[in-house]
Parts: structure tokens; sequence; C-alpha cells
């Protein structure tokens, strides 16, 4: 296993062939934990570690390291298949928009949508919600909920036309822990700050300032997420 030929101090996350990612540049890593309600709603993250920081890192892909969330090479020892199988078009040719919407146009890319519940409570949801935004109150929890969503599958603009508003977040990767009525258990990798993802076939993935990347090896979407982490948990 190699780096990439890239500089080892450019940012930038190389999806290997069956492997880990490749993380180089000294991108921040740390712990991101769900914060949820009392009825088991997520409401937002918390920030709960810091890993130790390093020019470059190898994150584990296959789900099965003992040293997670780093590669130790178990991958070769299963014969990892890390197929990449995510599309490679960009998000406003594949995002669908939320009719009724009011004040703000709410849109959701379903390719990127890893189920993270973020976009519910036991009142409402954001498809029912996008009907009445031209409420204050209603247009508010509804960025809020928006802004949470890890994977940036939801997303909202101002108006037809005008560039998606998105909050300002830092390059870094979060080893993120979702809180379910069964208890914690891992989730995906949450990428922000529009680092460079690149296939393992050398082509760039959209840049994006929201990625949830799998790390358990069950997702049918490749490298991105897709919730099947939930469907045989790990917990924490």
């Amino acid at each position: 296993m190699s780096l990439t030929d890239e500089p080892i101090d450019a940012k930038q996350i190389e999806v290997s062939c069956d492997g880990p990612y490749i993380v180089t540049g000294a991108i921040p890593l740390v712990g991101m934990t769900q914060v949820v309600s009392e009825y088991g709603e997520p409401l937002t993250w918390e920030k709960d570690r810091e890993y130790r920081s390093e020019i470059a890192y190898f994150l584990c892909r296959c789900g099965h390291s003992s040293i997670k969330p780093f590669c130790d090479g178990t991958h070769l020892k299963i014969k990892f298949d890390g197929t990449e199988m995510a599309p490679t078009s960009l998000t406003v040719e594949r995002r669908e928009t939320y009719p009724g919407s009011k004040n703000i146009i709410i849109r959701k890319d379903n390719i990127l949508c890893t189920e993270a519940g973020f976009c519910s409570n036991r009142i409402t949801n954001i498809a029912e919600m996008a009907g009445h935004t031209g409420d204050p109150r209603v247009r508010a929890m509804a960025i809020s909920m928006i802004q949470h969503c890890p994977s940036g599958a939801l997303t909202y603009a101002l108006g037809e036309g005008q560039a998606d508003i998105e909050a300002e977040m830092p390059q870094q990767i979060a080893v993120t822990t979702e809180v379910l009525s069964e208890g914690p258990i891992e989730g995906p990798l949450w990428v922000t700050g529009n680092i460079p993802i690149i296939r393992s076939d050398g082509k760039f993935f959209e840049p994006r300032n929201r990625v949830a990347l799998c790390n358990c090896g069950l997702s049918h979407q490749k490298p991105l997420c897709d919730g099947m982490h939930r469907v045989h948990p790990v917990k924490k």
C-alpha cells in the first residue's frame, strides 16, 4: 500500500482499491456523537474526541479493523470488495424540490441520503414542513434540520436560481456515533469543508461541504454511506 502520488501536504481523501481511505494534508480527525431528545430524535452533534494529528493516515473502509477508525490491513485477509458504486454525476442533476416551499426552496438528493433522522421528529418532517415555510418558526426549524444533515442530501436556497446556502464548516473528518433506542452505534465518517475526494480510478467526486463516507463495508453506494450500518449495527 502506498500513499497517493499527490504531495503529502495536499488535503485530500483517496479511496484505495478494495482498501482504506488514504488521508493526506494533516486533516483533523475528531469524534462526533449525536445529541438526541428525550424521545430519541436526533437534534445536533457534539464533538467529544480529538485524535492525534498526523500528516497522513489510513482510515478503515471494510469495517473489520481491530484499531478503528484506522486501518490495520484486515481488508486484505477478508478480501474486502470495495467496488465504488456511487454515481459521479452532479447533485444538481439528481435532486428533487419539495413542493409548496415559501421563502426557501428545499431540495433533496436521495442518492446521498443516509437516513440519519435529522429531517423529522415525532410531530412533523421536512416534507410536511416545506409547504409551511412561510411561517418563520417552521422555516427556522427546517433550516436547522437541513444544516445538521451529515450527508448534505438536504439543501436549501432563498429562491429559484439562487445558490444553496451552506453553513461554514471546518475541514475535518469526524468518526461519528449514532444514538439509537438500543444504544450508541458506530456511524459513518463525516467529511466537512469541501475536502477533495478521489476515486480509486483517479476521478474526483463533486466537491461538497458535507459528505458521509461508508466505514462499515456494507453500503451499496460505496464510498458513500447509505445507512446499511444500522442493519448490522456495531455497538460503541
